[in-house]
């Protein structure tokens, strides 16, 4: 199995926000237009700007946190998706997300986060200066924060 991770680039961003919109429009189960599953945040720094995405952790603290199992690991590309038959929108999982990658959508009543595309994130494809990459697990040169949560959440369990 390739399994691919998102891999963030504060330094690289320059806060086009065209993943932002691509995310959007490639969203169609999603109520408001303004709902990304990937979004910028601005730093106090001047024009330094942080892509916050879900970093689909080893041992993910939302899934542990739902009360209703609607959070799941997918076999096939690896990844932390959500049952929405089974979401109820009660939040836990947004709050147990230490990268403030998972949110809600309230009209729905339903949690959301990025799903990476099917494995074909559409942020990716439209950011100009690189400052998301969609690369192989096996070919980090570095920790990532993928490792690290996972290793987190392991820790804490009782």
């Amino acid at each position: 199995m390739d399994v691919k991770t998102l891999i963030l680039h504060p330094e690289r961003c320059n806060n086009c926000k065209e993943c932002e919109t691509a995310c959007i429009e490639s969203r169609t189960s999603l109520t408001s237009p303004g709902l990304s599953c990937i979004r910028i945040l601005k730093t106090n720094e001047e024009d330094f700007f942080f892509p916050i995405a879900c970093k689909q952790c080893e041992n993910p603290p939302c899934q542990a946190t739902c009360p209703k199992e609607a959070i799941y690991r997918d076999a096939e590309l690896d990844r932390v998706l959500i049952d929405r038959q089974k979401c109820v929108g009660c939040g836990m999982c947004v709050s147990a997300c230490p990268f403030g990658a998972m949110k809600l959508d309230k009209k729905k009543a339903k949690s959301y986060k990025c799903d990476l595309c099917q494995g074909d994130p559409e942020c990716v494809k439209v950011c100009e200066p690189t400052a998301i990459e969609y690369v192989p697990v096996e070919k980090l040169s570095y920790p990532n924060m993928v490792y690290m949560a996972g290793k987190l959440a392991r820790l804490k369990k009782p």
